[in-house]
């Protein structure tokens, strides 16, 4: 399994395994009537968040400074009938902003967990999570995200391509949202 394999690729969103437990996925936004970079922030997460209610059931955003958040991530509980827990994510995000590219790097906190959570929820544990923004113009920007979960995470083949048709769903609408923004 250490060949890469294209998982899901629609509407110019590309969903891939590199190796065991090591992703990527890229697509591209564009939109002419607005500055994009100046949007590329951390409320891009309390978007993806009001956008994707049937994926999201709960987001919480601590705002350390500017450039830091730590991010909790309650995911809808979509294989309750398979006997499999409820997953979140709780992460801590950094945003660097460089000339012509915005990095957001994260990862997992594992040694505190969230409060208000279903006690039988399990982390997902993000070794890293490295999202790249290139800035080719104003109007436009290519995603590249790296996602790597800790080795001791099992991501079955089935759920990979869950992963994929999952991710697919929340990022179209993300494009489609700010690319149809008009100010």
């Amino acid at each position: 399994m250490e060949l890469e394999v294209t998982l899901f690729d629609k509407d110019g969103f590309i969903f891939s395994r590199l190796k065991k437990n090591h992703y990527s996925l890229t697509f591209t936004i564009e939109n002419n009537n607005i500055l994009l970079p100046k949007i590329i922030d951390f409320n891009l997460i309390k978007l993806i968040y009001d956008l994707n209610p049937d994926v999201y059931e709960k987001v919480d955003v601590e705002k350390i400074n500017e450039n830091n958040i730590i991010v909790t991530l309650l995911i809808k509980h979509f294989f309750e009938d398979l006997g499999l827990p409820q997953r979140f994510s709780h992460i801590h995000m950094n945003r660097c902003v460089e000339d012509k590219r915005i990095v957001f790097n994260s990862y997992s906190i594992k040694d505190k967990r969230p409060p208000n959570l279903p006690e039988d929820s399990q982390l997902i544990t993000i070794q890293n999570l490295h999202c790249i923004c290139d800035i080719i113009t104003e109007h436009k920007i290519n995603f590249s995200a790296n996602i790597i979960f800790d080795q001791e995470m099992f991501v079955p083949t089935f759920a990979e391509k869950m992963i994929g048709i999952i991710s697919h769903k929340i990022f179209k609408r993300i494009k489609q949202f700010i690319e149809n923004v008009i100010l």
